[in-house]
């Protein structure tokens, strides 16, 4: 395996020594500080991933047109396998953070421009993060190499077409599809959204299913964040496919970390992240079909 740190100092980037500083939490990358002359970057290392759908020229169209859309930090440099972003000196957002109600606003405005400003930015060919496709490429994956899910894969596709049914059309927008709170930056004057590993065009309802989720929003916390986002108490048809994407984005975020169980090397609890996932999963569809089938 390369060695990170040769290969951030064998950049020609850097005009001195430079301090590198690794930063823990990344499973789909490995992220560094890097101190050269008194200036701070933000180093993000990793190679496709093409059983989660990560193309980094995709990620690298999408950081700099969500950087011109003053969402997202500039990319300083970029070469295969390297991104180098400008440093935001800020805090991570926790679940509790983004459940706080003046915070939720600055994060429904950052969502709307990622829906509908970051698209006038993007420069050549683009991705389309359609989760139901994510879904059976993430099956396909999964039957072709041994594991303890295999046997469970066709129920859960057959909830899966369910959901895609219910879901219907769509309108298309240009979405985020990884809300984490931690995805939020706050430099102690205005939010920043970082990492786009899985940008691509989606309904809009798949990032606002994912905030929720990501967060443990309470039913009456998620009819505010509609009520937010759409301006007004969203008619049922839009409740509907607001709940079968939120089921969705569960399942995802499920077979997600049961494909990284067998092909992630980074050190990190897929197993348990997979259960927890699984539980929250199969408490949402329960409260999809209670309420729309």
């Amino acid at each position: 395996m390369t060695d990170p740190f040769k290969t951030i100092c064998e950049m020609s980037l850097w005009k001195s020594d430079i301090d590198i500083r690794p930063v823990a939490g990344g499973i789909t990358n490995q992220n560094f500080v890097v101190i050269d002359q008194n200036e701070k970057y933000f180093v993000r290392l990793g190679n496709d991933i093409p059983e989660h759908g990560i193309m980094r020229f995709n990620e690298l169209a999408a950081s700099k047109a969500a950087h011109q859309a003053e969402i997202s930090p500039a990319v300083i440099h970029a070469e295969p396998g390297i991104m180098v972003l400008q440093y935001i000196d800020g805090v991570a957002l926790t679940a509790e953070d983004v459940r706080k109600p003046e915070l939720l606003a600055e994060i429904i405005s950052l969502m709307k421009h990622c829906h509908y400003e970051v698209p006038k930015f993007l420069h050549g060919p683009c991705l389309v993060f359609w989760v139901f496709q994510v879904l059976r490429d993430y099956s396909n994956t999964l039957q072709k190499t041994s594991n303890q899910y295999r046997n469970s894969l066709s129920d859960l596709l057959k909830i899966a077409e369910q959901l895609e049914e219910d879901v219907g059309e769509i309108q298309l927008s240009f979405a985020h599809n990884d809300l984490l709170a931690a995805n939020f930056i706050h430099d102690g004057n205005r939010l920043w959204l970082i990492d786009w590993e899985y940008a691509g065009f989606n309904s809009p309802l798949f990032d606002l299913a994912g905030l929720a989720s990501n967060s443990n929003f309470s039913a009456e916390q998620e009819m505010s964040l509609l009520n937010s986002y759409f301006g007004h108490t969203p008619e049922q048809n839009i409740m509907k496919k607001y709940s079968a994407m939120k089921a969705a984005s569960l399942l995802r975020e499920t077979l997600w970390s049961m494909v990284s169980e067998t092909h992630s090397k980074i050190d990190f609890d897929y197993r348990k992240y997979s259960q927890e996932n699984l539980e929250k999963f199969n408490s949402s569809w329960d409260l999809h079909q209670t309420q729309w089938r």
